[in-house]
């Protein structure tokens, strides 16, 4: 039957699309390397939904699911930072092996593997998840990497401005970055899905409009730590 390889193709576009978001941002297209992860995850919705609503789902699927995902939404953002990280003005000191510091960052791509295996394996995340979710984490990274270059995470603050030199500064805050997202994707916080049943879905639903339409990427990128933060604050009142 033709409508179980359906959900399949869907899944494979996701991977070809991922595959186009980490040659874009190797290239140091940014915003191409964006667009093309957020699309990656309309397939990755659709491949799901599909499969769920024609009734093929199947371990292959599964896994072929979790191998795309890997790609669009882990070594594409590594690659973004990657990315960035090669434009840095490194301080003369450095020069010597700055060559190195690029690579640090698909550290990404390792914890999404990861986090995708404990996924497939873990009975608690049918409805919701534990860990960030590797899309979010992907779509988090392409807004940050396309904010102006004004944003915080490449102007020194006032205080520390005349202690570092500015490629150090940034080279430091993109690597900071890559180790918490990293974290983030296999730290035992739960976190909410929209499968779930709640208006906080609704309130963030909301907010990611608003913050999106107002200010664009730096709108998009404030809707994944605004996420983060809910998820988190929910854990700790739930601990209580």
């Amino acid at each position: 039957m033709i409508k179980k390889h359906i959900p399949n193709a869907i899944t494979s576009l996701n991977l070809f699309s991922g595959c186009i978001a980490v040659v874009s941002a190797i290239e140091g297209d940014l915003t191409a390397a964006f667009l093309f992860i957020i699309l990656s995850a309309v397939f990755d919705f659709f491949d799901g939904f599909a499969a769920r609503k024609l009734g093929v789902a199947s371990p292959i699927g599964k896994d072929l699911d979790s191998l795309a995902d890997d790609i669009s939404f882990g070594l594409a953002p590594a690659a973004i930072v990657s990315s960035l990280l090669k434009e840095c003005d490194y301080p003369e000191a450095m020069l010597d092996w700055a060559f190195v510091i690029p690579y640090i960052p698909y550290v990404i791509a390792v914890f999404s593997a990861l986090r995708l295996a404990k996924f497939n394996n873990d009975e608690r995340q049918h409805v919701s998840f534990i860990g960030m979710p590797t899309p979010a984490n992907a779509i988090m990274t392409g807004a940050m990497a396309n904010m102006p270059v004004a944003a915080f995470l490449w102007q020194p603050a006032p205080v520390f401005s005349d202690m570092l030199h500015f490629g150090l500064w940034s080279m430091l805050m993109l690597l900071a970055y890559a180790f918490i997202t990293s974290w983030l994707l296999v730290c035992p916080v739960p976190m909410f899905s929209f499968k779930q049943k709640g208006k906080t879905q609704y309130v963030f639903a909301g907010c990611a409009i608003v913050l999106t339409a107002l200010f664009a990427f730096a709108g998009l990128f404030a809707t994944m730590v605004l996420y983060i933060a809910i998820s988190f604050a929910s854990t700790n009142r739930n601990t209580k």
